[in-house]
């Protein structure tokens, strides 16, 4: 069978954390993505032009030579006209999060009236909101009682470019047919996770994230807009790196690491349901488009050969850990067989 192959694919939604971790993880990512948007809750959060620059020097110098763009970001605060206009060439979009709903969001939006005149600003500049949503209910319905927020965001700022973060559920799919300024990303544990993978035999850590996988029915949905490369849709891993000790613990800490499998994962599941002429769209074409990127070209190639994951990436474990996927990507430089 010949090679498939992807050009220059985006991951619109990446922790690459600070320090060794950073190190790990990141050239894991630059190794097959051409560019990736980079979340900004640290600690302390990247909300200011020198924390900005020195995070992105920091990527740089940990993903080295790689063809890899990391798209950064800012965390949601309330900025002026001119510090915007300061950081706007620097940046991709600005973060939302809810205070308190997910790692490292204590210093966020409390009261969405409170950032409207950032909103604003944002709109005449065309500077991309990205939105962590979730309300503080019960868990399996925040995603859901977060879609009247997104209904009076689209409505009273029209010119705003909206993306919905690793949307979970059926009703998040939906919205994406009502405004023309709502956009999302999908990550691939959701396209395949319920939360009876999580919680329904013992208690998997390694799957825990926020926001939690939902229903069947939810999971269905979203797989079949990303099958479909629905053209509001975009592919985003979330993501997010802990060390082992942090996710098989008490108090187990939220994320699931994808990055170095989740393109071969992509490239199997599309294959399964017969769509991989939509998986160009859903990991590239569709976020060129919606964020007006022209990523540098990088073919990245994909054989039909079974290959087993990893079971640890130095401190961390992966997604899959020890499963066997039925495609692998090709190493860097070497040309397709």
């Amino acid at each position: 069978m010949a090679p498939f192959q992807l050009q220059s694919p985006l991951d619109m939604h990446l922790h690459l954390r600070e320090g060794d971790l950073l190190s790990l993880v990141a050239p894991l990512s630059a190794h097959s993505f051409a560019g990736a948007v980079i979340m900004p809750n640290l600690v302390p959060p990247v909300d200011n032009a020198a924390r900005l620059d020195a995070y992105r020097s920091a990527i740089d110098a940990a993903v080295g030579d790689a063809a890899f763009e990391p798209y950064m970001t800012l965390f949601f605060r309330p900025y002026t006209g001119d510090e915007l206009e300061a950081m706007q060439s620097r940046i991709i979009g600005i973060k939302l999060y809810p205070a308190g709903v997910t790692t490292n969001s204590e210093a966020g939006v409390r009261a969405l009236q409170e950032a409207e005149p950032t909103l604003g600003l944002m709109q005449e500049l065309d500077i991309p909101l990205l939105v962590h949503g979730e309300s503080t209910g019960f868990v399996m319905d925040r995603e859901a009682e977060f879609m009247p927020v997104y209904e009076h965001l689209a409505q009273t700022f029209p010119r705003l470019r909206i993306v919905m973060e690793h949307i979970t559920t059926r009703q998040a799919v939906a919205f994406l047919d009502r405004y023309a300024n709502v956009f999302a990303t999908v990550t691939l544990h959701h396209l395949l996770l319920t939360l009876d993978d999580v919680a329904g035999g013992p208690l998997a850590p390694h799957l825990f994230c926020k926001p939690i996988a939902k229903r069947p029915d939810d999971r269905d949905a979203l797989l079949a807009a990303a099958l479909s490369a629905h053209p509001n849709l975009m592919f985003g891993s979330d993501s997010a790196p802990h060390p082992r000790h942090s996710k098989e613990c008490a108090g187990c800490a939220a994320g699931v690491f994808t990055a170095p499998i989740a393109l071969p994962m992509l490239v199997e599941l599309f294959d399964k349901h017969d769509a991989l002429h939509n998986l160009q769209a859903f990991v590239s074409g569709n976020a060129r488009r919606i964020y007006r990127l022209t990523p540098a070209p990088k073919a990245v190639s994909f054989v039909k050969e079974a290959t087993v994951v990893p079971s640890q990436y130095g401190t961390v474990v992966p997604f899959g850990a020890g499963r066997t996927v039925a495609w692998r990507l090709l190493d860097a430089g070497q040309p397709p067989v």
